[in-house]
Protein backbone atom coordinates (compact mmCIF):
# COMPACT_ATOMS: atom_id res chain seq x y z
CA UNK A 1 0.00 0.00 0.00
CA UNK A 2 1.45 3.05 -1.07
CA UNK A 3 2.09 6.01 1.64
CA UNK A 4 0.87 9.34 1.83
CA UNK A 5 2.31 12.06 3.53
CA UNK A 6 -0.86 14.11 4.87
CA UNK A 7 0.88 16.34 7.57
CA UNK A 8 0.44 19.65 5.85
CA UNK A 9 -2.24 18.47 3.48
CA UNK A 10 -5.28 21.49 2.89
CA UNK A 11 -8.96 19.60 4.41
CA UNK A 12 -12.06 20.85 3.11
CA UNK A 13 -15.11 20.18 5.51
CA UNK A 14 -18.11 19.00 3.94
CA UNK A 15 -20.84 21.98 3.47
CA UNK A 16 -23.55 19.78 5.40
CA UNK A 17 -21.20 19.90 8.58
CA UNK A 18 -22.25 22.60 11.04
CA UNK A 19 -19.46 24.90 13.49
CA UNK A 20 -21.17 23.73 16.67
CA UNK A 21 -18.71 20.48 16.97
CA UNK A 22 -21.77 18.03 15.78
CA UNK A 23 -20.96 15.65 12.66
CA UNK A 24 -18.14 16.83 10.59
CA UNK A 25 -16.59 15.45 7.67
CA UNK A 26 -13.41 16.66 5.83
CA UNK A 27 -11.85 15.67 2.31
CA UNK A 28 -8.56 16.26 0.90
CA UNK A 29 -8.62 16.87 -2.65
CA UNK A 30 -5.75 16.74 -5.01
CA UNK A 31 -4.69 12.92 -4.31
CA UNK A 32 -4.98 10.90 -7.51
CA UNK A 33 -7.41 8.08 -7.43
CA UNK A 34 -7.72 8.38 -3.83
CA UNK A 35 -10.02 10.57 -0.93
CA UNK A 36 -8.61 10.85 2.08
CA UNK A 37 -11.33 10.72 4.34
CA UNK A 38 -11.23 12.48 8.33
CA UNK A 39 -13.45 13.57 11.33
CA UNK A 40 -12.85 17.05 11.95
CA UNK A 41 -13.16 16.98 15.13
CA UNK A 42 -10.22 14.76 16.02
CA UNK A 43 -7.86 15.87 13.05
CA UNK A 44 -4.92 13.66 14.39
CA UNK A 45 -6.69 10.87 14.18
CA UNK A 46 -7.48 7.92 11.51
CA UNK A 47 -7.82 9.07 7.82
CA UNK A 48 -9.68 6.83 5.61
CA UNK A 49 -8.44 6.23 2.07
CA UNK A 50 -11.05 5.51 0.00
CA UNK A 51 -10.37 4.96 -3.95
CA UNK A 52 -12.39 7.81 -6.07
CA UNK A 53 -14.87 6.00 -8.28
CA UNK A 54 -16.02 4.50 -4.49
CA UNK A 55 -15.95 8.18 -3.02
CA UNK A 56 -18.18 9.46 -6.10
CA UNK A 57 -20.37 6.09 -5.54
CA UNK A 58 -21.22 7.11 -1.95
CA UNK A 59 -21.42 11.17 -2.93
CA UNK A 60 -24.08 10.09 -5.48
CA UNK A 61 -26.13 7.73 -3.35
CA UNK A 62 -26.33 10.41 -0.74
CA UNK A 63 -27.29 12.93 -2.96
CA UNK A 64 -30.32 10.39 -3.83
Amino acid sequence: MREYDLSTAYWRKSTYSDDNGGSCVEVRDGTPGIVPVRDSKNPTGPVLMVTAPAWRAFVEGLAR
